[in-house]
């Protein structure tokens, strides 16, 4: 894999609409970049992070904007975040889309990574850039925490929903910029931070979305698992196994002469193969599932019956007897204990 990964289409077209809007053209930015002008004719497409990094450094060469990543935030569209745009909308609380985001940032891109912190009655969401390019990665993070903001804002179809405040490593764009932060956000923005945090007061996060539909969301994270796997280009024997594993559990069966006829062998020799390597395919197929388990309890609200026929079990009371064995905890305790008060799953 490349080193920063991949990123979606979409995540590129919101850059792209900015350039249309201020009139530059973007045809020799897509030349420089190594990329094709009928990418953005494709929804599935992807591009490398060199790629998208290239391109936004251009751009911002381009444009002369030290808040061109500000200002990119505000043409976020549920499409700019791939399906996981399309679950956030489905779900029931802006708490329940905030616990989408984690899971499944990575089909939008390898941009960065989020982590979500509870303190007191305060939501934080910390996140780290993937991109080195000094020119670049502040421009991400700026893109990423605005349109958070923005798109929030929609979601909650509350124009005047804020975070408390907003620290960002970045250094200051200088004090004739440092306005159109607080402008947009409403809020304290401090820079030179020791890390990129938005923080929220945990009652914002009850608030109701304006389109509710858990069956919808529940089709298109079953989706979403899909494209994870299909993501992972590993191709050491192990990884494949593992993708493989991933995406027949997607469709609650799994075997492994199906998995090894994809790889080009029968399955003892896959089985002699993975040995040599140290593990066994009921090894892989156990952490496989504890991985998809752990996944479904936390970002799904799928019963655990459910979510038991989903990963191949012929019986419930085999599933908890696996997962507590792995976690230390049942299914449902671990559930309720990794569930913070207000980001509950149900929307609660």
């Amino acid at each position: 894999m490349p080193a920063f990964g991949t990123a979606s289409v979409a995540a590129l077209r919101q850059y792209v609409r900015y350039a249309d809007a201020k009139g530059i053209s973007t045809s020799e930015l897509f030349s420089k970049a190594g990329l094709e002008p009928n990418i953005l004719d494709t929804d599935d497409g992807r591009l490398t992070g060199e790629q998208l990094q290239t391109f936004i450094r251009l751009l911002a060469e381009a444009s002369g904007n030290p808040i061109l990543g500000l200002e990119t935030g505000d043409f976020v569209q549920p499409g700019s975040y791939s399906v996981l745009g399309y679950i956030t909308m489905s779900c029931a609380t802006l708490g329940e889309a905030v616990t989408r985001i984690a899971p499944y940032e990575k089909l939008v891109g390898d941009m960065g990574t989020t982590g979500l912190r509870m303190k007191g009655n305060e939501v934080s969401l910390v996140w780290t850039c993937n991109f080195t390019d000094p020119v670049v990665w502040p421009q991400v993070v700026d893109n990423v925490f605005a349109s958070w903001i923005n798109y929030a804002r929609w979601l909650a179809d509350n124009d005047n929903a804020s975070p408390i405040r907003v620290a960002l490593k970045r250094s200051s764009p200088g004090p004739d910029c440092e306005s159109a932060y607080q402008e947009r956000w409403g809020c304290p923005v401090e820079f030179e931070a020791p890390e990129n945090v938005v923080t929220m007061p945990q009652d914002l996060l009850a608030t109701r979305l304006r389109q509710p539909d858990p069956l919808l969301r529940k089709t298109l994270e079953a989706h979403a698992l899909s494209q994870l796997a299909l993501l992972d280009t590993d191709t050491d024997l192990t990884s494949r196994v593992k993708q493989g594993i991933q995406k027949q559990l997607a469709s609650g069966v799994t075997r492994q002469d199906m998995i090894a006829e994809d790889l080009g062998m029968t399955s003892r020799t896959l089985q002699r193969k993975l040995s040599q390597e140290g593990v066994s395919y009921q090894k892989l197929l156990d952490d496989v599932r504890q991985q998809m388990a752990e996944d479904y309890l936390r970002n799904t609200e799928m019963s655990i019956p459910d979510i038991a026929l989903r990963l191949g079990y012929s019986e419930t009371t085999s599933f908890h007897r696996k997962f507590k064995a792995a976690a230390g905890k049942t299914p449902g305790d671990y559930r309720k204990g990794l569930t913070p008060q207000g980001l509950s799953p149900n929307g609660d």
